[in-house]
Protein backbone atom coordinates (compact mmCIF):
# COMPACT_ATOMS: atom_id res chain seq x y z
CA UNK A 1 0.00 0.00 0.00
CA UNK A 2 1.49 3.51 -1.04
CA UNK A 3 1.47 6.27 1.61
CA UNK A 4 0.02 9.18 0.42
CA UNK A 5 0.51 12.96 1.59
CA UNK A 6 -1.62 16.65 0.79
CA UNK A 7 -0.63 17.90 -2.28
CA UNK A 8 1.11 14.70 -3.90
CA UNK A 9 0.60 14.37 -7.51
CA UNK A 10 -1.88 11.46 -8.70
CA UNK A 11 -3.65 9.21 -11.14
CA UNK A 12 -6.52 7.39 -10.81
CA UNK A 13 -6.26 3.66 -12.10
CA UNK A 14 -8.63 2.34 -15.01
CA UNK A 15 -9.57 6.41 -15.57
CA UNK A 16 -7.87 9.27 -17.55
CA UNK A 17 -7.93 11.93 -14.15
CA UNK A 18 -4.94 12.75 -12.58
CA UNK A 19 -4.50 16.08 -9.93
CA UNK A 20 -3.21 16.79 -6.26
CA UNK A 21 -4.25 15.23 -3.27
CA UNK A 22 -6.60 17.95 -1.08
CA UNK A 23 -7.29 15.63 1.90
CA UNK A 24 -7.30 12.74 3.60
CA UNK A 25 -9.45 10.99 5.76
CA UNK A 26 -8.97 7.33 6.67
CA UNK A 27 -8.47 5.58 3.50
CA UNK A 28 -10.99 8.24 1.50
CA UNK A 29 -8.82 10.87 -0.32
CA UNK A 30 -9.99 13.84 -1.95
CA UNK A 31 -8.30 15.09 -4.85
CA UNK A 32 -8.54 17.83 -6.86
CA UNK A 33 -8.13 17.76 -10.89
CA UNK A 34 -6.47 20.14 -13.09
CA UNK A 35 -10.32 21.18 -14.21
CA UNK A 36 -10.80 22.14 -9.93
CA UNK A 37 -13.10 19.66 -9.45
CA UNK A 38 -12.52 17.70 -5.78
CA UNK A 39 -13.24 14.06 -6.34
CA UNK A 40 -12.60 11.31 -3.83
CA UNK A 41 -11.30 7.97 -4.48
CA UNK A 42 -9.66 5.06 -2.40
CA UNK A 43 -6.17 5.02 -1.49
CA UNK A 44 -6.11 1.48 -3.48
CA UNK A 45 -8.07 3.31 -6.91
CA UNK A 46 -4.14 5.73 -6.84
CA UNK A 47 -1.02 5.80 -7.83
CA UNK A 48 1.83 8.63 -7.56
CA UNK A 49 2.50 10.30 -10.90
CA UNK A 50 6.42 11.37 -11.21
CA UNK A 51 7.10 7.47 -9.70
CA UNK A 52 8.63 5.22 -12.77
CA UNK A 53 6.28 2.30 -13.18
CA UNK A 54 7.67 -0.34 -15.27
CA UNK A 55 4.77 -3.00 -16.98
CA UNK A 56 5.61 -5.97 -18.96
CA UNK A 57 3.57 -7.18 -21.93
CA UNK A 58 3.02 -10.30 -19.71
CA UNK A 59 1.34 -8.25 -16.95
CA UNK A 60 -0.87 -6.23 -19.28
CA UNK A 61 -2.39 -9.61 -20.79
CA UNK A 62 -2.86 -10.88 -17.46
CA UNK A 63 -4.96 -7.66 -16.46
CA UNK A 64 -6.70 -7.81 -20.20
CA UNK A 65 -8.00 -11.16 -20.04
CA UNK A 66 -9.19 -10.19 -16.64
CA UNK A 67 -11.31 -7.61 -18.23
CA UNK A 68 -12.27 -8.69 -21.62
CA UNK A 69 -14.84 -10.64 -22.90
CA UNK A 70 -13.49 -13.92 -24.93
CA UNK A 71 -13.24 -13.34 -28.42
CA UNK A 72 -15.65 -15.08 -30.98
CA UNK A 73 -13.44 -18.11 -32.98
CA UNK A 74 -13.84 -18.48 -36.34
CA UNK A 75 -14.78 -21.95 -36.91
CA UNK A 76 -13.40 -23.45 -40.21
CA UNK A 77 -13.50 -27.31 -41.20
CA UNK A 78 -10.44 -28.67 -42.37
CA UNK A 79 -10.24 -29.39 -45.90
CA UNK A 80 -8.26 -32.67 -47.04
CA UNK A 81 -6.06 -30.77 -49.16
CA UNK A 82 -5.67 -28.36 -45.92
CA UNK A 83 -4.66 -31.41 -43.51
CA UNK A 84 -1.92 -32.13 -44.99
CA UNK A 85 -0.47 -28.95 -46.65
CA UNK A 86 2.77 -28.16 -45.07
CA UNK A 87 3.73 -26.48 -42.33
CA UNK A 88 6.56 -23.95 -41.25
CA UNK A 89 8.26 -24.75 -37.86
CA UNK A 90 9.89 -22.14 -36.31
CA UNK A 91 12.05 -23.23 -32.95
CA UNK A 92 12.38 -20.39 -30.92
CA UNK A 93 14.98 -21.79 -28.43
CA UNK A 94 17.27 -18.88 -27.88
CA UNK A 95 20.00 -21.52 -29.13
CA UNK A 96 18.48 -22.07 -32.39
CA UNK A 97 18.79 -18.34 -33.35
CA UNK A 98 22.12 -17.44 -32.05
CA UNK A 99 25.24 -19.62 -31.53
CA UNK A 100 25.91 -18.00 -28.06
CA UNK A 101 23.35 -16.39 -25.63
CA UNK A 102 26.23 -15.22 -23.50
CA UNK A 103 26.00 -11.86 -22.07
CA UNK A 104 22.05 -11.67 -22.97
CA UNK A 105 19.82 -10.41 -20.56
CA UNK A 106 16.18 -12.47 -20.27
CA UNK A 107 14.71 -9.56 -21.66
CA UNK A 108 17.29 -8.93 -24.66
CA UNK A 109 16.39 -12.77 -25.50
CA UNK A 110 12.58 -12.62 -24.85
CA UNK A 111 12.95 -9.62 -27.60
CA UNK A 112 14.81 -11.67 -30.15
CA UNK A 113 12.38 -14.26 -30.14
CA UNK A 114 9.32 -12.41 -30.51
CA UNK A 115 11.15 -10.71 -33.20
CA UNK A 116 12.06 -13.83 -34.59
CA UNK A 117 8.30 -14.93 -34.67
CA UNK A 118 6.54 -11.82 -36.04
CA UNK A 119 9.77 -11.91 -39.41
CA UNK A 120 8.57 -15.29 -39.47
CA UNK A 121 4.63 -14.87 -39.57
CA UNK A 122 4.90 -12.09 -42.19
CA UNK A 123 6.86 -14.22 -44.24
CA UNK A 124 4.05 -16.68 -43.92
CA UNK A 125 1.88 -14.22 -45.13
CA UNK A 126 3.84 -12.58 -47.94
CA UNK A 127 4.18 -16.47 -48.99
CA UNK A 128 0.61 -17.90 -48.04
CA UNK A 129 1.94 -20.57 -45.87
CA UNK A 130 -1.25 -21.53 -43.73
CA UNK A 131 0.15 -23.06 -40.87
CA UNK A 132 2.94 -22.16 -38.58
CA UNK A 133 4.20 -23.98 -35.30
CA UNK A 134 6.15 -21.78 -32.48
CA UNK A 135 7.76 -24.25 -30.57
CA UNK A 136 8.60 -22.09 -27.34
CA UNK A 137 9.25 -24.82 -25.02
CA UNK A 138 6.88 -25.07 -21.50
CA UNK A 139 9.08 -23.00 -19.02
CA UNK A 140 7.16 -20.37 -16.88
CA UNK A 141 4.68 -19.22 -20.01
CA UNK A 142 6.14 -16.05 -20.70
CA UNK A 143 7.12 -16.25 -24.23
CA UNK A 144 3.80 -17.86 -25.19
CA UNK A 145 2.00 -15.62 -23.40
CA UNK A 146 4.11 -13.06 -25.17
CA UNK A 147 3.61 -14.75 -28.69
CA UNK A 148 -0.54 -14.94 -27.78
CA UNK A 149 -0.50 -11.01 -27.33
CA UNK A 150 1.42 -11.00 -30.42
CA UNK A 151 -1.13 -13.04 -32.64
CA UNK A 152 -3.93 -10.70 -31.12
CA UNK A 153 -2.61 -7.72 -33.65
CA UNK A 154 -3.11 -9.78 -36.20
CA UNK A 155 -6.70 -10.37 -37.58
CA UNK A 156 -6.82 -13.00 -39.90
CA UNK A 157 -5.21 -15.93 -37.60
CA UNK A 158 -6.66 -18.43 -35.40
CA UNK A 159 -4.21 -20.76 -33.08
CA UNK A 160 -4.14 -23.16 -30.68
CA UNK A 161 -2.04 -25.77 -29.50
CA UNK A 162 0.12 -27.65 -31.83
CA UNK A 163 0.32 -31.88 -32.13
CA UNK A 164 0.52 -33.03 -28.56
CA UNK A 165 2.23 -36.28 -29.64
CA UNK A 166 4.73 -34.19 -31.21
CA UNK A 167 5.55 -31.31 -29.26
CA UNK A 168 4.08 -31.99 -25.76
CA UNK A 169 2.51 -28.46 -24.41
CA UNK A 170 5.39 -26.44 -25.73
CA UNK A 171 4.13 -25.51 -29.69
CA UNK A 172 1.88 -23.35 -30.75
CA UNK A 173 0.18 -23.88 -34.10
CA UNK A 174 -1.14 -20.68 -36.16
CA UNK A 175 -3.04 -21.01 -38.79
CA UNK A 176 -3.66 -18.18 -41.69
CA UNK A 177 -6.50 -17.29 -43.24
CA UNK A 178 -5.73 -16.49 -47.04
CA UNK A 179 -7.57 -13.98 -48.67
CA UNK A 180 -8.02 -14.47 -52.46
Amino acid sequence: MQIFKIGDRVEVLDEAISGSIDSIDGNQITIMTEEGFPLKYTSEELVLTGQRIQVTNFEVSKIKSEKELPKKKIAVGKKPKQRNAPKLEVDLHINQLVKSAKGLSSFDILNLQLETAKRQLDFAIKKRIQKVVFIHGVGEGVLKTELLYLFNRYENLKWYDADYQKYGLGATEVYIFQKN
